[in-house]
């Protein structure tokens, strides 16, 4: 079986938090990521919007864009809107070979307010959370029929956060709306991380290996702490410097025989955390497990 590393630039610059962003330009990220050993980067805010710009500054780096966020409003918002708001982003992403966005929703989230705290996240009914998997099913299909597929991100602060709400949204959507599997954030939320893999892994097309402290979680107050706060805290790291057993997890997805990506994404603090030094440590863990689980991993 085969899998490709890829980094989040969010490692290097926080998009919520700019205290929290090392001042390196995008060739920079590019090149200490590609140093490490990653031959993939999700699109951060500096990477430019040309695909004639963009394509000749990853050849140089001998990096592939291999994904990218996508701020979804359609829990409040309606499919036209988000067609047209995703139309650039499609076209893009076909232009560089990217092999899908990552569907994140942001309508009623949290996640980005410092001063919500966690607890007080929205939820939906299971009525709504018909409609609203339905409504993914329809735009996931429609951006497939464009050319780009979508993978949905399941968040911290957001309609889908909870293993629940997971089973949830997966039961009322279908096929046309495949799932982005985040470990570290479905360890925040509370849910069982291989449980989940088991009872999704036939949607599963695109995966982040996100390590939690889970030291620092256990001791949030969620009646008063943000989502924010828990990642100024140190919240998130890089596989190898936390919690999770990613042996075991890679191996459940080799099991199923998963051939995709493995994204490493973990906002902290640049300066407690060097973004280089935390690549290092991310993929050396990475390899490791590759090959326990026996993964060819693609250089």
């Amino acid at each position: 079986m085969k899998a490709k590393l890829g980094m989040s630039p969010i490692a290097w610059w926080n998009d919520d938090l700019v205290e929290l962003s090392d001042d390196v330009s995008l060739e920079e990220c590019l090149r200490q990521s590609r140093s490490a050993g990653f031959t993939g980067m999700e699109m951060g805010r500096r990477f430019p919007a040309d695909p004639a710009v963009m394509l000749p500054i990853l050849k140089q780096a001998d990096v592939t864009l291999c994904g990218g966020w996508f701020s979804g409003r359609l829990v409040d918002g309606d499919i036209a809107a988000e067609k047209d708001r995703i139309l650039p982003m499609i076209e893009l992403f076909k232009a560089v070979n990217a092999p899908c966005i990552v569907y994140g929703e942001i309508a009623r989230s949290i996640q980005g307010d410092r001063t919500r705290p966690l607890a007080t996240k929205p939820r939906l009914s299971e009525d709504e959370m018909k409609v609203y998997g339905r409504m993914l099913t329809e735009f996931g299909e429609w951006c497939a029929g464009q050319g780009m597929p979508l993978s949905y991100h399941h968040h911290m602060a957001a309609v889908v956060e909870t293993e629940p709400e997971l089973d949830l949204f997966m039961k009322h959507s279908g096929e046309g709306i495949p799932l982005l599997f985040d470990a570290g954030h479905m360890a925040f939320a509370g849910g069982n991380v291989l449980r989940v893999i088991d009872n999704h892994h036939s949607r599963i097309t695109h995966v982040h290996v996100k390590d939690v402290r889970m030291g620092v979680i256990n001791k949030l107050d969620r009646t008063r702490q943000s989502f924010l706060d828990a990642v100024a805290l140190g919240a998130f790291t890089v596989p190898g410097d936390g919690s999770l057993d990613f042996e075991a997890i890679v191996k459940k997805f080799a099991g199923y025989g998963y051939e995709g990506w493995f994204v490493v994404e973990a906002e902290q603090d640049p300066v407690k955390s060097p973004p280089l030094k935390m690549a290092q440590i991310g993929h050396q863990e990475l390899m490791r497990v590759m090959r326990a689980a026996g993964y060819s991993v693609l250089a």
